[in-house]
């Protein structure tokens, strides 16, 4: 017998995810910003959700490093495991989203398939985000030693040298911080969950 057939979700008896918007005074949201290692997506998440706490809004961040920490602290680099780190994370953003919290990911999902899979796990509440910044540009910023450790061989599967980055068509908004300095493009994406948000 499946697993499955001895689940059973509830939910009709639960507060009403419109209740919880009412009380925040705004609608749950997920903001997947993704990119190569180094390429500025935490720094920018913690600058837009310490801007939006200003406003009075209720947020979090979901952040790679730290999800590797605790929920998905069994899972390597491998292109499985990759997929896993997204589907796990997806799954937690979507959580967050139907609490009305604006939620902020922070993962590399460096191919196009693990970030149609977020789409679809998270639904309607997704909004992609590309964080552009050059391999050349990161391994020169190289904030946590990776770049340095990968050129010697010491990290496994590294994005953008042993494994790939696949460089969206058509994300909803792109921030480039190579040409543009953190504060404009996180006036840049404040500017568009305003808009997303209707606020």
């Amino acid at each position: 017998m499946s697993i499955q057939n001895d689940i059973h979700p509830e939910f009709s008896r639960f507060l009403k995810r419109e209740e919880k918007e009412t009380l925040l005074s705004q609608k749950g949201a997920v903001y997947w910003m993704y990119g190569l290692s180094g390429s500025g997506k935490s720094t920018i998440a913690n600058a837009i959700e310490r801007q939006l706490h200003e406003q009075g809004r209720m947020t979090t961040i979901l952040d790679g490093d730290n999800l590797r920490t605790g929920v998905n602290n069994n899972l390597s680099f491998t292109d499985e495991d990759r997929l896993e780190n997204v589907r796990r994370a997806s799954e937690v953003a979507k959580l967050f989203a139907s609490q009305g919290i604006i939620t902020f990911v922070s993962v590399i999902t460096p191919k196009q398939a693990l970030r149609d899979m977020a789409r679809e796990i998270v639904g309607a509440d997704f909004h992609e985000i590309y964080v552009h910044a050059s391999f050349e540009t990161c391994a020169q910023r190289d904030v946590k030693g990776l770049y340095a450790k990968a050129a010697a061989g010491e990290v496994k599967n590294f994005t953008g040298k042993d494994s790939g980055f696949e460089v969206p068509a058509s994300p909803e908004l792109r921030l480039d911080t190579e040409q543009f300095s953190l504060e404009q493009c996180v006036s840049t994406l404040n500017t568009f969950i305003q808009n997303q948000q209707n606020l």
